[in-house]
């Protein structure tokens, strides 16, 4: 099997997990982006560095207070539950000061700033994306809402990579990603804002200017999440995340895009749902 093969199949592997997951329900849905955030801080750690079980405790502790806090699986009254996911959250956040103290490390800055760093670059997006189905006005999990976001990330990926192959001439970043392109950005845009436009008519349960505004956040922040992984790996001064998928790299060079613009796009709904 040469590598574009492997690319085509492990590509279509993963799409078929992320819709049904979706398709299935919230717990498969956990589930699996549990298990992809779990693969994407191992290796992001290998990247910066950092050989510490902390980030796999923090992740797990965010991820499962974010399940927590959507009510579909334990239910408690809303203040309460506000209190308890605020409290889980700190305390996970905060033990990573008590954990560089008594650790044997001698540089605490650089331990809690890679801790800090996986964070807010792995932990936190997952943790928000889980919340995602429900920015709805029913307030209930949607599996169209995700499926949709993950065709829009799909259509600015796809498309930005072929216009880019076969019309590029303009360097996006050249220091960073010498193979990103400003016609492959332009191109991308273009095609995720038409993709938004079809999953709009098949998903009423937000509004088409909303699905439009998603499209723009994902075509500009799922490019620049790409970049910033390039980044990190060029200064780690290596190709691929990990090996783990064959024909792509790591799963953290398949999530890169999804990741940086979830945050994003969990502010854009929640702000106006």
């Amino acid at each position: 099997m040469n590598n574009f093969t492997k690319r085509i199949v492990f590509g279509l592997l993963y799409v078929g997990l992320v819709i049904a997951s979706s398709a299935l329900g919230a717990l498969y849905f956990y589930s699996l982006f549990l298990v992809f955030m779990m693969l994407c801080i191992y290796e992001f750690i290998k990247i910066i560095e950092l050989k510490s079980v902390f980030p796999y405790l923090l992740g797990a502790t965010c991820f499962i207070t974010a399940v927590i806090s959507n009510n579909n699986l334990v239910v408690f009254e809303d203040d309460l539950s506000k209190k308890i996911t605020l409290s889980i959250f700190l305390s996970a956040i905060y033990f990573s000061f008590i954990l560089a103290l008594v650790s044997s490390r001698k540089i605490g800055r650089q331990y809690l700033g890679k801790n800090f760093l996986t964070l807010m670059y792995v932990v936190i997006p997952f943790s928000m994306l889980i919340k995602i189905p429900y920015l709805n006005f029913e307030g209930t999990f949607d599996t169209s809402i995700i499926i949709g976001i993950f065709i829009l990330i799909w259509s600015n990926d796809v498309f930005a990579f072929l216009i880019g192959k076969n019309f590029g001439k303009h360097k996006l970043i050249e220091r960073v990603s010498p193979n990103k392109t400003i016609e492959g950005f332009l191109g991308g845009f273009i095609f995720t804002f038409i993709a938004g436009y079809f999953v709009a008519r098949y998903c009423s349960s937000i509004q088409p200017v909303q699905w439009f505004t998603i499209a723009i956040i994902v075509s500009i922040f799922g490019v620049l999440g790409d970049l910033i992984e390039s980044m990190f790996k060029r200064q780690a001064q290596v190709k691929d995340s990990s090996n783990l998928l064959p024909g792509h790299g790591g799963f953290l060079d398949r999530l890169d895009s999804i990741i940086f613009a979830t945050p994003f796009v969990f502010i854009y709904l929640f702000l106006t749902t």
